[in-house]
Parts: C-alpha cells; structure tokens; sequence
C-alpha cells in the first residue's frame, strides 16, 4: 500500500483545525482516526508530514549502476538471464538471481524479448 500524499495529510489536519469532528474527517477523506491521531501527533513533535521513507533491502543493483548494467546489456544483448548473471558476478563480485536480473532490466527498461 502506498503512502498518503503530503498534501493529503495536510488538508486533514487542516480539517481537523478547523474543527470538524474527527470522525468526520475521518469518512470524509477515506481514512481512519488512528490515522488522524498518527498526523496530529507527528505535527505536534514538531515532525514533518511527509511520507517517510519505507522500509526494505537496498537493491542490489542500486540506480547509480544502471549505467554498468546497460553496458554489459549492449556488449552482448542475446545474451539470456543467466548468462547476464554469471557476467555481473565475474565484473562486479556480486551473485545474482534470474529474477533479481529481470527486475533490474525491467527497471533500466530493457525489453524481455530478445533475438533468438
């Protein structure tokens, strides 16, 4: 599930500070009170409304190495999956799985069919 948008965030508590009950609010916008009770107090620690960042596993092969990628992508581009896992752990000392490679093609936008 995706974050609320700051904006979002910022016209409930405007809401809120206006008045309006916070059930109200709350059927309004689609959310819940916990929610409401959640921005309130984040405000009040004197925090920003934005969306934090989310959680997870740093990819492996980060958006700054796309470049490499792409690379090795037009040096030899009927290579297969595997065959592209097996160079980026001989160049990069990194093993990687078929579906982390596809993953990371599909977000350097690289098409799945290839020539043969």
């Amino acid at each position: 599930m995706r974050a609320y948008s700051t904006d979002l965030r910022q016209r409930i508590v405007a809401a809120v500070d206006r008045g309006l009950p916070r059930a109200e609010v709350a059927q309004t916008f689609g959310v819940s009170r916990a929610t409401i009770n959640r921005y309130l107090k984040r405000r009040r620690d004197g925090g920003d409304l934005a969306p934090r960042a989310s959680p997870g596993r740093p990819r492996t092969i980060p958006t700054g190495r796309h470049a490499l990628l792409d690379a090795q992508l037009r040096a030899h581009p009927d290579a297969t999956l595997a065959e592209h896992c097996a160079r980026w752990r001989e160049a990069h000392g990194v093993t990687l799985s078929v579906a982390t490679m596809q993953r990371s093609l599909a977000r350097a936008g690289w098409p799945r069919k290839k020539s043969r």
